[in-house]
């Protein structure tokens, strides 16, 4: 099996056993004092804690499912793979990419570490963008969560062909304009590379993906919990019977509310006041930037990617939730 070159990690840094105990003592001692001050009986922290909690409960398990992946992808798969798939001429690439998320059962949270091996594999970066932004739609799982969804409303083709296609057309077009110039897009991370023959070598990678995701991951929990709690979702009301303006904060919406793409069907559907194309601006933006995305994205890439991809997503998904209107409405 091939091997790669790589960048030997630097040493592990050893905590202290004394500042270990320092914070555990800190933090028994911070919630304490939180209780005796009568913070739990706060709404607005109450709010906060939930919302949080839910987002990180939801988006673990899937980070876990998208590290294993990418560690297989690195342990298992040799380099010469991703070599043949990169001389494919470069207007398949993209396309084809983009197209295997149908075969990948990962949400938007899992998709960013197997893009990132993929392109560390040799896949171009156009392809590997086109398969992270493609994937959290068209997998099978959000493709029935979608379809269960709006089965009882009558649309789950409409809704679930309409989802699929859309989300496919800005994953493909993300992918040819952010990763038309080559070059790397990777921020540099200190890690090594190289296939290993035994086991041990899939629990490593595992470990370094999950732990480098899921710290991510909670960031932007908190920052999504911190919308939430801030912006009163009843605002949204009021906008709801203006197509252009309900379809815009519906997408707003699914950016602050940062729902993983196997369930987020369930709560567009709850808002009956909006239309169903405003409903679909709302699934399909949502897995391609939330607020949670957003730090993964910057963990992930360069400066200004997060920027391309909403610059790129949001034409796009309003041009669709309202030619839905049209269409179906």
């Amino acid at each position: 099996m091939e091997r790669v070159a790589a960048t030997r990690p630097a040493p592990a840094r050893v905590i202290p056993l004394w500042a270990v105990g320092a914070a555990f003592w800190i933090a028994v001692g911070a919630v304490i004092a939180a209780r005796n001050a009568g913070v739990a009986q706060s709404e607005t922290l109450a709010t906060f804690g939930v919302i949080f909690t839910s987002i990180v409960v939801e988006a673990l398990p899937f980070i876990l499912l998208g590290a294993a992946a990418s560690a297989a992808i690195a342990v298992w798969v040799p380099a010469r793979a991703f070599a043949r798939v990169a001389r494919l001429p470069a207007p398949l690439q993209v396309p084809v990419a983009a197209a295997a998320g149908f075969a990948m059962p990962v949400c938007e949270c899992g998709s960013v570490p197997v893009a990132r091996r993929l392109i560390l594999r040799g896949l171009s970066p156009a392809a590997g963008i086109a398969f992270m932004l493609a994937a959290p739609i068209l997998n099978p799982i959000v493709l029935a969560s979608t379809w269960v969804a709006y089965g009882a409303a009558g649309k789950a083709v409409e809704m679930t062909a309409a989802r699929a296609g859309l989300g496919l057309i800005v994953a493909i077009l993300a992918g040819w304009l952010i990763g038309r110039g080559g070059g790397d897009l990777l921020r540099e991370r200190k890690e090594q590379v190289a296939h290993h023959d035994h086991a041990g070598g899939f629990v490593e990678h595992l470990a370094d993906d999950f732990v480098f995701m899921g710290r991510f991951v909670v960031l932007g929990a908190a920052v999504a919990a911190l919308l939430q709690t801030v912006v009163p979702q009843d605002a949204l009301s009021a906008v709801a019977d203006r197509p252009l303006i309900g379809a815009l904060a519906l997408m707003a919406l699914a950016v602050a509310l940062s729902l993983c793409s196997e369930a987020d069907a369930f709560v567009a559907v709850s808002f009956t006041a909006f239309p169903l194309g405003s409903q679909l601006g709302f699934l399909v933006l949502g897995p391609v930037m939330d607020a949670k995305l957003a730090v993964l994205y910057g963990a992930t890439f360069r400066r200004r990617f997060a920027l391309q991809v909403l610059a790129i997503a949001v034409p796009v998904a309003l041009a669709g939730a309202l030619l839905f209107d049209e269409v179906f409405g």
